[in-house]
């Protein structure tokens, strides 16, 4: 009992180290190539994850990977030992089912013991098959619902200028979200009421649990309609699998963070996995074990090499 304790210390001691290493990294490409390794390692076990599990959602967890990775160790103003610090920054994952994704990072960030993981779904666990804010460390506000992210963001940054604070908001959402009419109500609030450091993001893969967004509900030209409601879009159209390219866009963000700004991220849904990626039919489809064979297969090829 006492060996497999001072094992588990151990790997939390390095896990932090590794953490320290990418966040306190100088050199801009190699810090996007830790980062990059890292949002691959965090597919490899949400994949497992969910495997095991049984069910729960692939493909939209696997398309935010880097957009989150990069937040998390390149930009947010966090407090793993601290959640609630006042100064923090917020993160919002208006799509909810990306759950995963977020959950994977918030263990290896230290919100929460590695193990929890395991727990994913269960009964009383608090890691639930969506984000719970009274369950989980570092769950800003609870999400599922799809659309109502944009409108508490809202909220959160107008509470950071009453009360005199300059934490960022960051939303992060999907086509089910954008097709919300609440969503489009926040928006039109924003562009109203103008508070500073509020940024959506759009984790546009198009892909949605029925089938492609052309064929349940179109959204472009998306950033037309982002500017048509008085929002500041980015004019680029960033690639979402690309850390150097994310990182861009947050500076782009700093630049342009005087009033509520939108960025559009392509990415892919369920990607690393060639036959999931942009397939409907693995938004949240149970991995059996044939897939889970291949795919894995295909998750650890590349995390080899992406090794630094």
């Amino acid at each position: 009992m006492k060996l497999q304790k001072m094992s588990i210390i151990t790997d939390e001691k390095l896990r932090r180290k590794s953490l320290q290493d990418i966040e306190g990294e100088t050199d801009l490409l190699q810090k996007a190539a830790k980062i990059r390794y890292f949002a691959q390692q965090c597919r490899v076990d949400v994949f497992e994850m969910l495997y095991k599990r049984g069910n729960g959602h692939w493909g939209g967890s696997a398309s935010v990977a880097e957009i989150l990775s990069t937040l998390y160790l390149h930009f947010l103003k966090t407090y793993p030992e601290n959640p609630k610090n006042p100064d923090r920054d917020r993160l919002i994952l208006s799509k909810g089912h990306a759950a995963p994704m977020l959950y994977n990072i918030l263990a290896k960030k230290g919100f929460f013991p590695m193990e929890e993981l395991s727990t994913f779904r269960e009964l009383n666990s608090i890691l639930q098959g969506h984000p719970c804010m009274n369950k989980t460390q570092g769950v800003d506000i609870s999400s599922g619902p799809l659309g109502h992210g944009i409108s508490v963001g809202l909220g959160m940054a107008l509470a950071a200028r009453l009360q005199k604070k300059d934490y960022w908001t960051f939303v992060i959402v999907g086509e089910g979200c954008l097709n919300e009419g609440q969503s489009w109500e926040g928006i039109m609030a924003a562009a109203k009421f103008t508070p500073p450091r509020l940024v959506i993001m759009v984790d546009y893969n198009k892909v949605q649990l029925d089938g492609p967004c052309s064929d349940i509900m179109p959204l472009d030209p998306l950033s037309d309609k982002f500017k048509a409601f008085n929002i500041n879009v980015a004019e680029k159209v960033y690639d979402g699998h690309d850390v150097l390219d994310i990182m861009k866009s947050l500076d782009w963000a700093k630049e342009n963070q005087k009033n509520p700004s939108a960025i559009i991220y392509k990415t892919h849904k369920g990607k690393g996995v060639s036959f999931m990626e942009d397939n409907y039919k693995w938004h949240g489809s149970t991995i059996d074990d044939e897939s889970y064979t291949r795919g894995k297969g295909e998750l650890i090829e590349t995390l080899m090499k992406l090794k630094i």
